[in-house]
């Protein structure tokens, strides 16, 4: 046990040094039951020993070029990728969509644009309201999906009726942005 004790107190000596060394302060928090490493500058509630020369402050530096140049604004919309397959009999098919969100934030209250091919009418649908049923359709978030993570997808889709023509989308737009089929 006293083992231990004392590599951790070399540790927490190691980690003082090496920002004293960086020029930046380091926690002199000791870890449970240790008491801290001695510090070798003054607390700031008692006064440095007569002669010592104080630490000199930093002069502000003027502001870069860049740190006065406006930022742009963030990007609007989102990034995504789309995921499409389709499964057909007769006159029927059923599409399955999978959407995820390929940016750093999280998208809320998401629309999903597309074309549907001609000759296909939604006429049923989960995880999404689809609105028109034919057409330029937009499916928005139902419920519990209306949320997309960083990093994170989520799956919709619908039953069609078709009249030959089972082709797929030929673009998807998420909030307005453009997505990848993947």
């Amino acid at each position: 046990m006293r083992l231990k004790s004392s590599l951790l107190g070399v540790a927490a000596a190691a980690v003082t040094l090496a920002a004293a060394i960086d020029g930046a302060s380091a926690s002199t928090t000791a870890p449970a039951g240790m008491t801290p490493p001695p510090s070798t500058a003054p607390s700031p509630s008692t006064a440095p020993p007569p002669g010592t020369a104080l630490p000199s402050s930093p002069t502000p530096s003027s502001p870069t070029p860049s740190d006065s140049t406006p930022s742009s604004p963030p990007p609007t919309g989102a990034a995504c990728t789309v995921r499409y397959s389709v499964y057909t009999w007769d006159t029927g098919l059923t599409s399955s969509i999978t959407i995820t969100n390929t940016g750093v934030t999280t998208i809320t209250s998401w629309r999903l644009a597309f074309p549907l091919p001609a000759g296909q009418r939604i006429t049923a649908g989960w995880n999404a309201v689809y609105s028109p049923s034919s057409g330029n359709v937009t499916a928005r978030g139902l419920d519990d999906h209306v949320i997309i993570g960083p990093g994170a997808s989520i799956a919709i889709g619908f039953v069609a009726e078709h009249t030959g023509g089972t082709g797929s989308p030929s673009s998807f737009t998420l909030n307005g942005t453009s997505c990848s089929l993947g």
